[in-house]
């Protein structure tokens, strides 16, 4: 198993290369990263924002969701663990307000002062446990959202339990299996038992977006 020291470490040295490796031409039909800038694009659309709106990127990474709701006029936070992955976002969108952080650990006081209109996160959470990710889920509902928010994930995810299995056996040889990929039927479901509505859409066959809010909302 890996350490955090040695997860940090790991994507600081894939700092350098992360954009290219995730926008590759040559990713087009593959797993893992098959559809990624569609999705992103389709996080933006989905998310609604107008100009002003605080909006926190959960693993800002190197800030390619993050620049596309910078250039819609929003309030722009940033958390991630990665000292790498944050220096490239500071030159790339130097307007953001960065935070290095552990997203499954205590939270910093900066981010709690105030909510968020949107909270977005793209490409990590599969790095978590599922458990962890709907404690995640469930302390970004009740600490971070303002009244009106909502949450709005996108991951390496399939709408149920038996396409997820097929793609495990169809790319097995690039099927990792320390991380672990949502379906949405098992993820709307674990929400729903924990206070919160999800919605889903597939984008490509491996890539999809929730968009979650507390129930009643």
């Amino acid at each position: 198993m890996t350490s955090p020291a040695e997860q940090e470490a790991l994507f600081d040295r894939w700092a350098k290369d992360y954009d290219a490796a995730v926008t590759s031409s040559s990713l087009e039909g593959s797993f893992p990263f098959d559809g990624y800038e569609r999705i992103l694009d389709e996080v933006l659309e989905w998310a609604d924002v107008r100009p002003s709106m605080r909006v926190l990127d959960l693993g800002i990474g190197t800030g390619n969701l993050a620049s596309r709701f910078v250039g819609r006029g929003c309030e722009v936070w940033g958390v991630d663990f990665s000292a790498g992955m944050l220096a490239d976002t500071r030159v790339k969108l130097p307007e953001a307000h960065l935070v290095q952080a552990d997203l499954l650990r205590e939270w910093p006081e900066e981010l709690l002062k105030q909510p968020f209109d949107r909270v977005v996160s793209a490409y990590v959470l599969h790095e978590f446990d599922f458990p962890a990710n709907v404690r995640l889920l469930q302390q970004v509902a009740a600490r971070l959202l303002s009244p009106d928010g909502g949450i709005l994930i996108a991951d390496i995810a399939f709408p149920t339990t038996a396409a997820r299995m097929e793609a495990s056996q169809r790319w097995a040889s690039l099927w990792d299996e320390s991380e672990d990929y949502w379906a949405a039927e098992e993820a709307i479901a674990a929400c729903t038992r924990v206070g919160l509505r999800a919605a889903y859409r597939q984008i490509s066959f491996c890539g999809g977006l929730f968009r979650i809010v507390p129930c009643g909302t």
